[in-house]
């Protein structure tokens, strides 16, 4: 596999083995790797992208907005606030630095199939990215997966398994199928490695100048995997000085990390009965969930559960704010809302927020909650 100057090869957050890039999980003991990068050839965002240009499969995704919202850092009581807007990517979210990075790998191994199981965005994530490497993809999506991301699947070429039930019945069936295709599932040590590139950008936004906190909606918890390790790249390597605080911000209804990371314990404990409007972050057993809550440990952050309603309603007024966010985004806006609550940010404090989706993707939902208003 071609790789740039900069990747060492893939390492295991569990037991700290090394791996060649093109495994998926540790060979020795099946947790989630990570690329593991040299900082000193890492002189700027760009060069933690893990593919020379020959080998890169891209839509041009990245270089998203960080947007600042002065009204909401007010009302928090803290210096300043900005939205990392990744529903500016190509397929509107932030899958699509991770799958612009794990379809390349695929394709270095000789793919001409993958396949993911997803809440939705990866499956369309995974679809466009396959079309632009010119190989085919198939996704395994719970019936309840939104209209828009089941449409786009198609429009982009991908191939398509709608299973009956819930997120949960879409990784079983993802696990007991006999189809050919490379796996890019959630947990791929190249889709974390599109959140690494993720944490440096940001910081490049800022100048090298890191921010105290940053709020992040988690699902399977790759990107707090990634963006822990990519602010640790960055400071190792003399770019930047600190590593922010993580906060793991999710939906109080399914919220394996954040409420082990708030327990202070070692993993999560899967969801029995996960209920939340918030399709994206409805993942009871995060793949990534162990490596997540070390790194959010690592940056002395914590998580933070909160209710649907608050959620709906926090993204609404995050559109009001700054940019347009969705019921994902909104997850952040009332998570950061909760730690102020509990103050957990001083005076000075300057605090990003990620958006990991598009509002225009989940408008039904934040219509529905007006028109519940009355409005």
């Amino acid at each position: 596999m071609q790789t740039t100057a900069a990747v060492r090869g893939l390492s295991c957050t569990a037991c700290g083995e090394s791996a060649d890039p093109g495994v998926e999980r540790c060979p020795d003991c099946g947790a989630v790797l990570v690329v593991d990068y040299d900082a000193d050839a890492v002189e700027s965002a760009a060069d933690c992208h893990p593919f020379p240009p020959e080998a890169t499969v891209s839509i041009d995704e990245g270089a998203t907005p960080l947007v600042a919202v002065p009204d909401l850092a007010a009302e928090l009581g803290v210096e300043s606030v900005a939205v990392k807007d990744e529903g500016r990517n190509p397929t509107g979210s932030l899958a699509d630095r991770g799958f612009a990075l794990a379809v390349a790998a695929a394709v270095e191994r000789g793919a001409d199939r993958v396949g993911t199981p997803s809440t939705g965005n990866g499956a369309q994530s995974a679809a466009a990215y396959a079309a632009r490497a010119d190989i085919e993809s198939k996704g395994f999506v719970p019936s309840r997966c939104p209209f828009l991301n089941k449409a786009m699947v198609n429009v982009h070429g991908g191939d398509m398994h709608v299973v009956e039930g819930r997120y949960a019945d879409a990784v079983e069936a993802f696990a007991e199928s006999d189809e050919a295709f490379a796996s890019v599932a959630p947990g791929h040590p190249f889709r974390i490695a599109g959140a690494t590139g993720l944490a440096l950008e940001l910081l490049a936004d800022r100048e090298w100048a890191a921010p105290d906190t940053v709020v992040h909606p988690a699902g399977h918890g790759e990107t707090v995997v990634g963006l822990q390790r990519g602010f640790a790249l960055a400071v190792d390597a003399g770019l930047a000085d600190a590593v922010p605080r993580i906060y793991a911000a999710q939906p109080d209804a399914c919220a394996p990390i954040a409420a082990a990371a708030a327990d202070g314990a070692a993993e999560p404990v899967p969801v029995d009965h996960p209920d939340t409007i918030v399709g994206p972050l409805e993942v009871p057993d995060p793949a990534a969930g162990t490596a997540a809550i070390d790194a959010i440990d690592a940056t002395d952050g914590d998580g933070v559960a909160v209710p649907d309603k608050e959620i709906l309603q926090a993204a609404v007024d995050g559109c009001e704010l700054g940019p347009e966010i969705g019921a994902t985004g909104g997850t952040a806006v009332a998570g950061v809302r909760a730690l102020a609550d509990r103050d957990a940010f001083a005076s000075d404090d300057e605090v990003v927020l990620v958006n990991p989706v598009a509002g225009s993707k989940e408008a039904d939902l934040l219509r529905s909650h007006l028109m519940s208003l009355g409005m």
